[in-house]
């Protein structure tokens, strides 16, 4: 089996609604996001031959995933008021809804199905929050 790897990062704002110590505020993390593909054979295209993937392919499809949430508050549907949305918004703020609890776990399986999505066969994905705390997704 061959594995490829590769990461980008993003840095954004998020809170955890209902939780129980600081995390509960709303505080940043420069999130880094490392995407593994499998396969069993190499391609014999002329242009990628002896590759899993292009290597620069997976790269522009992980940066596009992170630059949309790049710079933003991200926060679980239903967890602010519409008001405080409404307030944020005509401040100009770059918000994203998510409809699940804005979780190193959550983003891990959400990396995970968006790569899938484009067709990759996806090993793992990691999400780390902090450089020493990362949550895993695998198939």
């Amino acid at each position: 089996m061959y594995y490829l790897k590769t990461e980008q990062s993003f840095d954004a704002a998020h809170f955890l609604k209902g939780y129980q110590g600081k995390c509960h505020n709303l505080h940043g993390h420069r999130w880094r996001v490392i995407a593994e593909l499998q396969g069993e054979t190499l391609s014999e295209e002329p242009q990628t031959r002896g590759m899993l993937v292009d290597f620069g392919e997976l790269k522009d499809l992980l940066k596009v995933l992170c630059d949309e949430l790049d710079h933003s508050l991200i926060y679980e549907s239903g967890s602010l008021r519409p008001a405080t949305v409404a307030a944020l918004r005509e401040e100009d703020f770059r918000l994203v809804e998510v409809p699940f609890r804005p979780t190193a776990e959550h983003f891990s399986r959400y990396f995970y199905e968006k790569i899938a999505e484009q067709g990759y066969a996806v090993h793992r994905v990691e999400v780390y929050e902090t450089p020493n705390n990362c949550a895993a997704y695998g198939g």
